[in-house]
């Protein structure tokens, strides 16, 4: 409970710094839910989370933090984040929160501190993105914000070395705006965008050697087979100088006494 607290004040902190005097429209957690605790390093191992769900996490400094969530059609996305810094920082930092879909491609922001920069002096820094409502249907070449899986992946941009490393805290909260009513779109997209998770096997034994075949000492063995070039190239150069001959003696003049 007191984690869900903390996490509740922190996303609270962010709403005000990405919207003076608007903290009513900050995103807050669901009653009840449960605080993730984990993210994962990549697309294959991000952490699902829910509209609603509070993420706290420790980290270190130049990890690359992913998490995935569901969007249905009509819906509009809110990301906002908050990571909070220890004390010895050597210089400024910039962060980066990003959102993809199902197809892996990057999605954009209509509101929210995307790309903020903390200075060496600060304690905390706040992110967010606002995302487009996501339509029913839409064509291939549109990029739009389709149902299905979307993954928000956490990471800093530009930092000073030294500072690579250092422990931080990530506060992390999804909110899902339904209202608005429909798009107005003729159209339904058949199957949510999601990532194909289909991996190979795990092969668990080793595989058996095919036997090699023993060496031919015969005479055959150093033949070369009828339909090799060298064959080929031999019977193409005996039947020019057969050729030739024939044609000298042809055409040869018979000598006078």
């Amino acid at each position: 409970m007191r984690t869900l607290i903390r996490s509740a004040a922190a996303l609270a902190a962010t709403g005000l710094a990405l919207a003076p005097g608007a903290a009513s429209a900050a995103p807050t957690p669901s009653p009840g839910a449960a605080t993730v605790t984990k993210a994962g390093t990549s697309f294959l191992t991000a952490t699902a989370i829910t509209a609603g769900q509070p993420v706290r996490v420790g980290a270190s400094t130049g990890d690359h933090l992913y998490w995935s969530f569901r969007a249905e059609a009509g819906q509009v996305h809110e990301i906002a984040a908050a990571v909070s810094f220890p004390k010895g920082r050597t210089g400024a930092s910039t962060w980066t929160v990003d959102v993809f879909d199902g197809l892996r491609r990057r999605q954009a922001c209509t509101a929210g501190a995307q790309t903020p920069t903390a200075d060496a002096s600060a304690t905390s820094v706040a992110l967010g993105c606002t995302l487009r409502r996501v339509r029913p249907w839409a064509e291939p070449w549109s990029g739009d914000p389709l149902p299905g899986t979307y993954y928000v992946r956490l990471s800093v941009t530009d930092l000073p070395e030294s500072d690579l490393g250092l422990p931080i805290d990530v506060d992390l909260l999804v909110d899902a705006d339904g209202e608005g009513g429909t798009s107005g779109d003729d159209g339904r997209l058949a199957a949510p965008l999601v990532p194909n998770t289909r991996a190979g096997t795990v092969l668990t034994a080793e595989p058996t050697p095919e036997p090699v075949a023993e060496e031919r000492t015969d005479l055959t063995a150093w033949l070369p087979e009828a339909g090799s070039r060298w064959v080929w190239t031999t019977v193409g150069g005996v039947l020019a100088a057969v050729a030739g001959v024939v044609g000298f003696a042809l055409t040869r003049r018979p000598r006078r006494p």
